[in-house]
């Protein structure tokens, strides 16, 4: 279309699709560009939107390289097009007699930025298509549901003005008022409805169920949508629904309405990302998220992309021009005054939450105040018993239910627990501290803390190996070692906060149980950064109590997640040496073996290592001295390690046959035993592998990946998938080694485990340099070389050189 052509017809809808084509983009590309959805650009370019919002028309601006007297025309024609509707435009006149005044009942106006609903609208639309072919059927009834401020009315809104065609009798909007102090009744509800279809006053019937008949005998033949906004329960709902089988009830509430039978639902939560960030750029426009992107991500996710919030903080920024974003976000930073700050006029975030609150039982009221005290995103029905000391599980789980029908808690992914939305964490935390009295309080943290220790340091115990005997506690709280390993992954968050929480008050015994049942299951489960967090406490709980045995213990503990899991070797060994001197001053010969296996491990791992085998001698004579033989074989296993590599591999193959019949005979007996057999497997694997017997190599890679995954070792695993992997790629089998390589990568990802993290990269590297595929192995050798920065910057100055190397060159 050219510019003349734009001369010739004023219309705004002629206007904005000539500018559109003029620039050269669809639809999509100008609300991608301009921040407004594309079913607002497609409706004004049909006439269907006439006249919309200033806003709406100047974020067209930029993406449509509007001149300013360009954008004044078309602001014209907007502004006039809205007076024009304002002024002659009238809804359809429905087919039923309204009653004066017509207002009354009838649809609030639509948002033209309603975003991120896009599902709920097409699986609506699909209920009233399958209503109207289905002529013989019966009408269809909606619930949506969700927390306060999802923005459950708007979707119905926006569902009733685009199912108008469904619906030529007429689409009514009726407020149930379910939030207030005095929600409507039932009959009262009724008797508008029937003054609205045309019955007079004198007319209506006095009874209930005589109104709702008689609604019905009116709507049985007619095609009408009925929006009945913020239900309070199944009670107000069930005389309402009156539609004949071609009408469509639409009910919103912030309760499930779970006893409503034959309806479809619909659980509104927050915004995906996109979507929140959509929404807050249609509200203050693309130039200033575009300005300031982390701020306005930041934003988002301080708003809890809950649509309210995030209205709001964009009406108070489009209010103030002059603000830069960061500004805002930096008041919503502040917990304690996040909820202050999202209030905008009338839009009040608090006082929506607190009309929720004030509807719950006192039960469940201090559930929800309480479970504000929970250190993790989710949390079990056990944890909400202690924290109300309830007697029973049932009596919490009762409250829980509740909450969730209220729809101010919801069900976690994983099953039997429950999550609540940050910012009704805030608003939990605000009633927590006005309603109860401190010390209440602070004694309701302190058993939800050593809830979480007693089965933290429970749980570890089931993963000690079958020498150390299975504590009567242990086997109290859980009945085996997939229990336990279950629990300990569901509740991670909150047992870690709970042993830094009590580190913090000084209860340095709590610590140290945690961390020492801990040490084995810490091989199979959890991260690099829990563990040396968890060993680190315990170091300084230990040297606070003056205890020299502690001490040794948990440097010794710190050593290994140094060098085995964080590939901080020079670090590993410096901690090592620490632990070898507590350990002689508590005279612990255990610990002083201990001590000189991490201390030498330390230095193999980075590519020094010592001139003999003394060392691991002088560990194998400390452990049969202090009567340890599991100590014994993995002093051996590592000085078969040693052997390896300084190329003695016939010698190191004898030595590790050794130590895999003496772990072959504790295989099964626990979880541990089987690991400890399965890293064995891998390190017997990369010497077989050397010695050229590369198929038993694999077999026992094989080996060890099936013990590992028996037990959710996710760390072991990880290892395992590499080795494989990296023996199908000399095998020249590359898609299974592919395959393997990438499950490896996703769980180092998982388990920040960067060393070898970066050898599984650069084995995928040279896998795809064998496949001709120069573009995967750069990919992954460039990540490998920023992976780099986590590693000492001994050991990771040759591998950044070699890496560097090899991306020159290609």
């Amino acid at each position: 279309m050219t510019d003349a052509v734009l001369e010739e017809d004023p219309t705004l809808m002629a206007l904005l699709k000539g500018y559109r084509v003029r620039a050269d983009l669809t639809q999509e590309q100008l609300a991608e560009g301009a921040g407004v959805s594309v079913r607002a650009i497609s409706d004004m370019e049909r006439g269907i939107v006439k006249g919309p919002q200033r806003r709406t028309v100047e974020a067209l601006a930029a993406p449509l390289a509007l001149s300013e007297d360009e954008l004044a025309r078309l602001q014209k024609v907007a502004k006039q097009s809205r007076a024009r509707s304002t002024s002659t435009e009238q809804p359809p006149r429905p087919a039923v007699r309204l009653y004066d005044p017509p207002a009354v009942g009838m649809l609030p106006p639509d948002l033209e930025d309603l975003t991120g609903r896009e599902h709920c609208l097409e699986t609506l639309r699909a209920l009233a298509d399958e209503m109207t072919s289905n002529r013989g059927g019966s009408g269809q009834v909606a619930v949506v549901s969700g927390p306060p401020g999802t923005g459950k009315t708007s979707l119905a809104v926006r569902a009733a003005h685009d199912l108008a065609e469904h619906f030529p009798d007429g689409r009514l909007f009726l407020k149930l008022r379910g939030m207030s102090a005095e929600p409507g009744e039932p009959a009262d509800v009724l008797h508008l409805l029937l003054r609205l279809l045309g019955i007079d006053a004198v007319q209506i019937p006095v009874e209930l169920e005589h109104r709702s008949n008689l609604c019905r005998s009116l709507l049985r033949d007619r095609a009408v949508l009925i929006v009945l906004d913020d239900a309070v329960d199944e009670a107000q709902v069930r005389p309402l629904v009156v539609g004949g089988p071609r009408c469509f009830t639409v009910v919103t509430s912030r309760q499930l309405l779970v006893g409503l039978e034959g309806t479809s639902r619909f659980t509104l939560s927050e915004l995906q990302r996109d979507d929140a960030l959509a929404l807050l750029t249609s509200i203050i426009g693309p130039v200033r998220v575009t300005r300031e992107p982390q701020a306005a991500a930041e934003l988002v996710e301080l708003c809890g992309r809950l649509p309210l919030a995030l209205r709001i903080a964009g009406n108070r920024l489009a209010s103030r021009p002059a603000w830069p974003l960061d500004h805002l976000a930096g008041h919503l930073r502040d917990r304690s005054r996040r909820l202050t700050t999202l209030t905008a006029g009338d839009l009040n975030v608090r006082s929506v939450f607190d009309l929720s609150y004030r509807q719950l039982t006192s039960a469940a009221a201090a559930v929800f105040r309480r479970v504000a005290l929970v250190p993790a995103a989710d949390f079990s029905v056990g944890a909400a018993k202690v924290l109300i000391e309830a007697t029973d599980e049932d009596d919490a789980a009762i409250c829980l239910e509740e909450l969730a029908d209220a729809s101010l808690l919801q069900p976690s992914q994983e099953d039997g627990r429950y999550q609540l939305h940050d910012l009704l964490s805030v608003f939990a935390t605000e009633r927590l501290t006005q309603e109860e009295d401190p010390e209440v309080v602070r004694r309701a943290d302190e058993r939800l803390t050593r809830w979480l220790l007693l089965g933290a340091t429970a749980a570890g115990g089931h993963f000690h190996p079958c020498c150390d005997p299975i504590s009567p506690l242990s086997a109290s709280l859980f009945e085996d070692a997939v229990s336990a390993g279950r629990w300990l992954l569901t509740e991670h968050q909150s047992w870690l906060a709970a042993v830094k929480r009590s580190a913090a008050r000084g209860e340095h015994q709590q610590v140290l149980d945690l961390a020492a049942s801990m040490h084995w299951y810490s091989e199979i489960g959890g991260t690099a950064n829990t563990w040396h967090d968890v060993f680190d406490l315990a170091v300084k709980s230990a040297i606070a109590i003056g205890s020299k045995r502690d001490e040794a213990v948990h440097r010794n503990y710190l050593a290994w997640t140094l060098c085995s899991l964080m590939g901080r070797p020079n670090e590993s060994a410096r901690m090592a040496q620490k632990a070898w001197d507590a350990a002689e001053a508590a005279g612990d010969l255990r610990e002083q073996a201990w001590a000189r296996i991490y201390f030498v491990s330390a230095q193999l791992n980075d590519g020094k290592p010592p001139a003999s085998s003394a060392t691991f001698d002088e560990a194998i004579r400390l452990f049969s001295e202090a009567d340890y033989p599991l100590g014994v074989h993995v002093a051996r296993a590592m000085r078969a390690t040693y052997l390896h590599t300084q190329g003695q591999l016939e010698d190191a193959a004898e030595e590790f046959g050794i130590c895999l019949r003496y772990f072959r005979q504790a295989q099964g007996s626990t979880s541990v035993d089987d690991s400890s057999c399965a890293y064995l497997l891998l390190r017997s694997a990369q010497n077989l592998a050397a010695l050229g017997s590369r198929e038993e190599a694999l077999s026992q890679s094989e080996e060890a990946l099936e013990l590992f995954q028996a037990h959710g070792a996710v760390i072991g695993q990880a290892r395992a998938l590499q080795a494989a992997g990296s023996l199908l790629r000399m095998r020249g089998d590359h898609v299974d080694a592919r395959a393997r390589l990438t499950e490896a990568l996703a769980l180092f990802e998982r388990t920040g485990q960067a060393q070898y993290h970066v050898d599984a990269l650069r084995e995928l590297a040279l896998l795809s340099d064998e496949a001709g595929d120069p573009v995967a192995a750069r990919s992954a050798r460039e990540k490998a070389l920023s992976l780099c920065e986590m590693l000492d910057a001994g050991a990771a100055k040759s591998l950044r050189e070699e890496l560097i190397e090899q991306l020159n060159a290609s």
